[in-house]
């Protein structure tokens, strides 16, 4: 039987993609699980940070699947999934293979170590995509070869590095991206457009980035408060990109407690925070464009509107198309 690795991991970029965005300071990573077959047996992804890593989700399910034990359903704690696997998995795993968008963890953090996992439950054969650059987590591929299993790393190297670059960029200094809405005829006007279940996701990112940037003319328009309500999550510090101070300070945006809000006329800010969003048109795209790292648009299945960002001469590559939820979320790049 041909195995197809690409395929394999391209299932578990897929998966990650879906919480990029949602997992600082974690990386985004995806994880399937193959039985000797070839049958799927699990695809899972890190949801959110101090929660199991992608490899300990995906071995929960297909742990369920092969088994039947619906106990380790109930079990959300990730340590707690490490020993309930340990003690019961009587050797399902061995004719298994794993694949991983990153190299599984070295470390005892939050969650214990990953590699350490898949080397005692006997893993025979991991597929890494990226190496782990992070001194704390690497090495988890070493730990893994001298346990008997072997390692193939860079697989798909490109597209797994691809959804490692936020993460890499916080690392070494900070991550910047852009979200917009807009209709299938590329409008951004004239009210709500995303679904319930994409604003969501937004506040969701919201919780867990630093700085959001929103320009002054939408604030004046809009008065928004630009928080996480809809995840009762934390709203993230401000900056109002204006030249003119003269805001409404009874806008509702700026009476959220604990957070701090900026009126400035530039981009130095951005030096002081590390998960950095940007929110709006074309006047906060050009301002920002040689700032930003990755543009997620979210594409309603709607007409209407007059208005439309303008992106000029630029290109774009796109890094990932996910059609599967109430609006397209494409996450993508400039061509520099």
């Amino acid at each position: 039987m041909v195995i197809d690795n690409n395929f394999y991991m391209t299932l578990a970029l897929r998966e990650a993609w879906k919480y990029q965005g949602l997992t600082y300071p974690n990386p985004a990573v995806g994880c399937t699980i193959v039985a000797e077959s070839g049958e799927i047996l699990a695809v899972e992804a890190h949801h959110k940070a101090g929660e199991s890593h992608a490899e300990v989700n995906a071995l929960k399910a297909a742990y369920f699947k092969l088994t039947n034990d619906s106990y380790i359903l109930s079990l959300q704690n990730s340590a707690n999934i490490h020993t309930h696997l340990l003690s019961n998995h009587h050797g399902i795993f061995e004719n298994a293979k794993l694949y991983t968008t990153l190299e599984p963890c070295s470390h005892q953090g939050k969650t214990p170590s990953c590699a350490n996992l898949i080397a005692e439950l006997g893993i025979k054969e991991v597929y890494v995509g990226s190496n782990d650059r992070n001194k704390k987590a690497a090495n988890g591929s070493l730990i893994l070869s001298m346990s008997n299993c072997t390692v193939y790393s860079e697989i798909m190297k490109a597209e797994c590095d691809a959804l490692l670059l936020p993460f890499e960029k916080i690392l070494e200094s900070n991550f910047v991206f852009f979200k917009w809405a807009q209709r299938l005829n590329g409008t951004t006007d004239a009210g709500i457009i995303s679904s319930e279940s994409s604003r969501k996701q937004v506040h969701a990112m919201r919780d867990v980035c630093d700085l959001l940037i929103i320009g002054g003319g939408t604030v004046r328009a809009d008065r928004p408060t630009l928080d996480a309500r809809l995840v009762d999550g934390k709203a993230p510090d401000i900056l109002v990109l204006s030249r003119k101070q003269d805001f409404d300070k009874m806008i509702p945006l700026f009476s959220v407690k604990g957070r701090k809000v900026f009126i400035e006329d530039n981009l130095e800010r951005l030096r002081e925070y590390k998960n950095i969003m940007i929110e709006g048109g074309s006047q906060m795209y050009a301002l920002t464009r040689n700032v930003v790292n990755y543009y997620l648009c979210y594409i309603a299945p709607s007409l209407g509107g007059e208005q439309s960002i303008k992106f000029g001469d630029d290109k774009f590559e796109f890094l990932n198309v996910d059609k599967e939820s109430e609006d397209i979320i494409v996450w993508m790049k400039r061509r520099i």
